[in-house]
């Protein structure tokens, strides 16, 4: 059971003790106008800090990104030729960082902050990286079909 459907029946639950506690204590009382402004007074705030209370734990959930998510915003493009696939990406990193492997038709690419991606690439069976460029963030590679 989440925190947040256990707060939705812990919340009543107290709201009602204590509504009942304020209740009984003024029964206790002589005036009957002072413990109707009493039990208001009460009311509105627990009702106010309810609100509040609730805010806080469903607003401060973590967000975190998964892996899978974060592969799918990643774009890049291969352009294939007959001799030659040009492959374009955008790639975190300074350029001593970068490093890249063209391995059994799958190209490897890793950048900094822990950047490591995997592109199939369809072609002839021996394939090489003929040129490698990196400009403002972008990965340009030549892959020659032998």
């Amino acid at each position: 059971m989440s925190s947040e459907k256990s707060l939705n029946y812990v919340i009543p639950i107290a709201l009602l003790i204590f509504f009942g506690v304020v209740y009984a204590m003024t029964l206790r009382a002589d005036n009957g106008f002072v413990s109707f402004i009493l039990i208001g007074a009460a009311l509105i705030t627990i009702v106010y800090w309810t609100g509040i209370i609730k805010k806080m734990v469903t607003t401060n959930k973590p967000k975190f990104k998964s892996r899978a998510t974060e592969s799918k915003d990643w774009v890049y493009d291969l352009i294939k030729g007959d001799q030659e696939t040009v492959f374009v990406a955008e790639v975190p990193g300074p350029e001593d960082k970068i490093m890249v492997r063209l391995i059994d038709k799958v190209l490897y690419v890793r950048g900094s902050q822990g950047f490591s991606k995997e592109v199939p690439i369809e072609g002839s069976k021996e394939m090489e990286i003929s040129d490698f460029k990196y400009r403002n963030g972008v990965l340009t590679l030549r892959i020659k079909n032998l």
